[in-house]
């Protein structure tokens, strides 16, 4: 008997491969935890969801600091630009 939790422990690894957007792991990753909220999921099932949430947090992190260098890289730009309006 193939359980949803098992198909999803399964779609972490496939996480690290194919680079999910930031806004498809958050919401994939509010209903895990919404899941895991609501309980009646036994104890392997809860694992898995565990175990998918900490993989989606991970890549809404790497989502979240690459968003906060890119935006510290043009503040910098437009520092370094020398702009003589003063």
């Amino acid at each position: 008997m193939s359980s949803m939790a098992d198909e999803q422990s399964a779609g972490a690894t496939e996480a690290g491969k194919a680079m999910l957007g930031y806004e498809q792991a958050r919401d994939e990753l509010i209903e895990v935890v919404r899941r895991l909220e609501a309980g009646g999921t036994s104890l392997e099932e809860s694992l898995a969801l565990w175990e998918r949430g900490e993989e989606l947090a991970k890549v809404c992190r790497r989502w979240l600091e690459g968003a906060r260098k890119r935006l510290d890289a043009a503040l910098a730009g437009e520092e370094g630009d020398g702009n003589p309006e003063d």
